[in-house]
């Protein structure tokens, strides 16, 4: 069985090692995004859900080390990030790795290799995403499609559970109605209503586990988790 395509972020300011590194990934079938300055690339990874972050430390706008920080501090997800760098010292690592990097690679570097460490961090975030999630008072086991607010069971349907999944996962920022539509129903959704009323259903059901108020609705924009809105259960 083949792989399933990654979803990637370079960035580097050097176009012809861009270049060559997104033709490889291309032929990989991964889909790719480029940002050439660091302001582009916190801009697309706080933006976007990548599976990893190809970071180039020399940035010309912005230190490469900053950029890791930015990401890290709010990206949407806890994405890998892969530094390629030609600083290759014991300290230089060593501050990469204290300022949020997932691993490491010096240039000059086989694309294999690179290849082979993007598949390997995104595998490590998937596991740990898919075993199981805990967000202020909820735990999901995404696996088994069960979650739990504190230690009491919360039923809920199919969709209910992907819509408090898709929550946890972007708290403490607004997931909007476009984006809950697209996830849950991919280019052919329902009529608004349909979100509304799955919307209004989990509501009731964390009402009966004494979570009520935690699903904000932030107008003309979408939903969020506010665990100040009530106390945990």
């Amino acid at each position: 069985m083949s792989k399933p395509p990654l979803s990637i972020l370079l960035v580097e300011d050097h176009l012809a090692i861009a270049r060559q590194v997104l033709d490889f990934l291309d032929g990989l079938r991964w889909q790719t995004d480029h940002a050439g300055t660091g302001a582009l690339a916190v801009q697309l990874a706080t933006g976007n859900r990548y599976d990893v972050v190809l970071l180039d430390l020399n940035l010309s706008d912005m230190d490469g080390l900053q950029v890791c920080r930015a990401i890290k501090a709010a990206a949407p997800s806890n994405v890998p990030i892969l530094m390629l760098t030609a600083r290759d010292a014991y300290e230089d690592k060593a501050r990469g790795f204290r300022d949020g990097a997932d691993d490491y690679l010096t240039k000059p570097f086989d694309l294999r290799e690179v290849a082979l460490r993007c598949e390997a961090l995104a595998r490590r975030q998937q596991l740990h995403v898919h075993q199981e999630m805990r967000v202020g008072p909820f735990t999901l086991q995404t696996r088994a499609g069960r979650a739990l607010v504190g230690d009491a069971p919360l039923p809920l349907t199919q969709t209910g559970f992907k819509i408090l999944l898709l929550l946890c996962r972007e708290h403490p920022h607004a997931v909007s109605r476009s984006a809950l539509l697209q996830q849950l129903w991919g280019s052919q959704p329902p009529d608004s209503d349909a979100l509304k009323s799955h919307i209004y259903a989990l509501r009731k059901q964390l009402e009966l586990v004494g979570a009520a108020g935690i699903l904000v609705t932030i107008p003309q924009l979408g939903y969020r988790l506010s665990f100040d809105a009530a106390p945990p259960p």
